[in-house]
């Protein structure tokens, strides 16, 4: 039996985007742009390529500029994020392109901000002053082995509700993050638990390479922007939306595992998803010590060995929990 981190890699159909018009920004910071609409209102912020090989939310940022999306009220934050990664892509080998020097999305901490001793610490450095000013955020990326969309909402419950009333995807993880660092969703005002008006999300669009990807980023930053209000969907091209889910579930996180090493195996090639019906389930192995689902009706959420190392989550166990919407 082949387990997951022996699979070849799946074809990528996503093209590559063209960002030469696009990274200039219109700010004096490189691939961020900002339209104030002169009326009272939410800032909000739609963040893309955080990760370099994350392709579907610069299409969408790209869609977005090109169609000439202005907000009628607050203002809107378009972020092109870690260029720098992007520029190294290349489709035989994509998952390098994932950083340059370390993970985008575990840095965004005050202590890690203040270091500027990476490529990505230093680019965040001059995104931050742009995340202050949001007050609702939806971070757009894709993942190396499911091919289901799912919305990452966090912990807080306002999160929570708001992806169960966008409609889209089916799926809305309530997680609570990575030991290895702080997520750009959890970041400052986003990660406290009051509810201070902020918003943020985090959605992962299924397959890095598939053209579905696209579609996905697409229907999020519309209802996203449209569920803010700062613009009407009569604003946005119709295509965009995507049929709305039948239902949504929410799972809540209850395990990250975390590799000890490199030495991390499955048991079976998962894809996501899986729901183990008994307790004791063996996952995988690590370091040769297995690994076991905790108990019944046991979801496995986003299961991956890209990257792996010492610390680096290779997947989360979930469980159903009562949706209040």
């Amino acid at each position: 039996m082949l387990l997951s981190d022996e699979l070849p890699l799946r074809p990528f159909e996503l093209p590559c985007p063209d960002l030469n018009v696009e990274r200039a920004g219109n700010t004096g910071t490189e691939g961020i742009w900002h339209f104030d609409s002169g009326t009272p209102g939410r800032t909000v912020m739609v963040s893309a390529l955080i990760h370099g090989n994350e392709l579907c939310g610069a299409w969408a940022l790209k869609a977005a500029l090109g169609h000439g999306v202005r907000p009628r009220c607050g203002a809107l934050i378009l972020a092109f994020c870690n260029l720098a990664a992007f520029d190294r892509f290349d489709l035989q080998d994509y998952a390098k392109s994932r950083f340059v020097d370390e993970d985008m999305n575990r840095i965004w901490s005050d202590d890690r901000l203040g270091d500027d001793s990476t490529q990505e610490r230093r680019r965040a450095a001059l995104i931050l002053p742009w995340l202050k000013k949001a007050d609702w955020l939806l971070d757009i990326h894709s993942m190396s082995n499911s091919v289901v969309p799912l919305q990452l909402a966090g912990v807080q419950q306002r999160n929570i509700d708001l992806a169960m009333t966008l409609g889209n995807p089916a799926k809305v993880i309530a997680d609570a993050g990575h030991a290895a660092g702080v997520r750009m969703r959890d970041y400052g005002r986003f990660g406290e638990g009051t509810d201070n008006g902020t918003r943020s999300l985090l959605i992962e669009c299924g397959f890095h390479g598939a053209l579905s990807a696209r579609d996905v980023a697409l229907d999020q930053m519309a209802r996203f922007l449209v569920a803010s209000g700062i613009v009407e969907s009569t604003d946005l091209p119709g295509t965009w939306f995507m049929p709305t889910a039948p239902s949504q579930e929410a799972l809540r996180v209850t395990h990250a595992i975390a590799a000890k090493s490199a030495d991390f195996r499955f048991a079976e090639p998962w894809k996501g998803l899986e729901k183990l019906p008994k307790a004791g389930t063996l996952i995988g192995w690590s370091e040769g010590e297995p690994v076991y689902t905790p108990y019944d009706d046991c979801v496995l959420i986003m299961p991956s060995l890209t990257n792996v190392r010492a610390g680096v989550t290779v997947v989360r166990l979930a469980q159903p929990m009562p949706n209040r919407l």
